[in-house]
Order: C-alpha cells, then sequence, then structure tokens
C-alpha cells in the first residue's frame, strides 16, 4: 500500500520544506528511519537538507521506544517535540502519544505525512487528540516560531518553506514588490 490520503509529491515537499525551516529557525532535528530493507531509503530530498544530520535507522516501530531516539531527544533539552513521520496511524501516532504520556508537549504535524485511507487518518487523528497530542501543521509550526513577520528571520523561514505565493510574500517582507 502507499500512502492516499495526501498527494505523494506535496508530501515530499512538507517533510523537506519543514526540515528547511527547522534548520533556519534552529530547531533541532532528529532524523529516524525504520527498516530501511523492508520500507525503503530515506528521501534523498531530505537527506540533501539535513547533510550533517546523522540518520538513526531502527528496528523499534515506535522511534520513542529507541534509546538512541531517546536520547537524541533528552540531549536537544526541549520539552516541546514536533512530530513529522511517514505514516500518519504508526509513525507519527505512536511516538508522538508517548511523548505526550510523558508530560511532552507533542506537536504530530499532519501535512508531512499520510496514510493509506480516511479511517486510518481519523482514528489516528482521534488517538492523538486523546492522549493529549496537539496537531498541527509544520506550516503552522514554523510560522507561529517566526511570530513577527517583521523578524529578519522570517523571509528566510517562508523561503525554507517554500510555500505557493511564497515568492511576493517574501517580497513584501523584504519592502519589495
Amino acid at each position: 500500500m502507499t500512502i492516499k490520503d495526501i498527494d505523494q509529491e506535496e508530501l515530499r515537499h512538507n517533510v523537506v520544506a519543514s526540515a528547511r525551516a527547522a534548520r533556519v529557525l534552529g530547531v533541532p532535528v532528529i532524523l529516524t528511519s525504520t527498516a530501511p530493507d523492508i520500507f525503503g531509503p530515506t528521501l534523498p530530498e531530505l537527506t540533501e537538507a539535513l547533510p550533517d544530520i546523522e540518520n538513526i535507522e531502527r528496528t523499534i516501530i515506535n522511534a520513542w521506544e529507541d534509546p538512541k531516539v531517546r536520547q537524541a531527544i533528552k540531549e536537544t533539552g526541549r520539552r516541546k517535540i514536533l512530530f513529522s513521520a511517514l505514516t500518519t496511524h504508526v509513525c507519527l501516532a505512536f511516538p508522538s502519544m508517548s511523548a505526550a504520556g510523558e508530560g511532552y508537549d507533542s506537536y504530530a504535524l499532519l501535512d508531512s505525512s499520510g496514510t493509506w485511507n480516511e479511517t486510518l487518518r481519523v482514528s489516528a487523528i482521534a488517538q492523538m487528540q486523546q492522549a493529549g497530542v496537539i496537531i498541527s501543521s509544520g506550516l503552522a509550526a514554523f510560522i507561529e516560531m517566526v511570530h513577527d513577520n517583521a523578524n529578519p528571520i522570517a523571509p528566510k523561514v517562508y523561503a525554507a518553506l517554500d510555500l505557493p505565493g511564497g515568492k511576493s510574500l517574501s517580497q513584501l517582507l523584504n519592502g519589495r514588490t
């Protein structure tokens, strides 16, 4: 089966854009993959966007349960975690719910994940919400971090997000028309 609830090119775009925006904003990024021999390699565009980030290859399905992943998260010192994952109903839901259960502010970025059908999508969102996960998107999360369009970093974040109409938005923020 393949991702069907979001266009696959849009999903690729959103995942890479979120990674780039995180880098611009100085947000720590932890990259993991599970069983690449079974599910395939990490998106080449993503590894290109994160050239100095080690990809933690794991066999454990719930990334939160992998000791290397937990250590990497702990080392960031952050209590707010943005989760992005290939499949909404497993790779996104499981670790985001586990983190919320341990008192982290856990955000599930729905524009950077997908699933096979509407039932899986809706049930995963309901489970995450019941577990205290904040449902969001990379687009909303990173724009919220900008906070003020007068912030000098705003045009860089918008460029990293590669928004439709983003060029004109960046031009407006830079005082050009």
